[in-house]
């Protein structure tokens, strides 16, 4: 996003940055960065970022977020698809549908969602032949 020269380097990385949505503030739309977000006023629409999501206790989200991993305190309702971890505060209030690789909940926290867990499919075939080749029939 924007440069910086430093002893005669130049340095741009939009990806260490945090953009915040600030509490009182609403966005309708979708949203797309490179960098991660934190988010206590209000989104509706999509946000898509292969960073990290945090909404915070303020925070409300309607739509759909497409991210590596998300912290959420506050509100969220619509279908998150995560490629790592989605970790639920005790604050936390979520509707909708999920597709994470690990979830985190803690005690007091609200979760009215469908949920898929990617990476489990794997760790429970490990090894193991699953399908219509690997049954065996016996007609004793």
């Amino acid at each position: 996003m924007f440069s910086e020269k430093k002893s005669g380097k130049t340095i741009s990385d939009s990806s260490s940055q945090q953009n915040t949505i600030a509490q009182g503030t609403t966005i309708t739309g979708d949203i797309v960065s490179d960098g991660d977000f934190r988010i206590e006023g209000t989104v509706e629409g999509n946000i898509k970022t292969p960073g990290k999501v945090v909404i915070g206790k303020t925070g409300a989200v309607n739509g759909t977020l497409k991210s590596s991993n998300a912290d959420i305190e506050g509100k969220f309702s619509g279908k998150i698809f995560l490629s790592d971890t989605l970790s639920l505060r005790a604050s936390a209030h979520v509707e909708g549908e999920t597709e994470v690789g690990k979830l985190a909940v803690e005690p007091g926290a609200t979760f009215n969602a469908t949920c898929a867990m990617k990476g489990a499919l794997k760790e429970l075939n490990n090894g193991q032949k699953t399908g219509p080749s690997s049954t065996t029939k016996s007609n004793a």
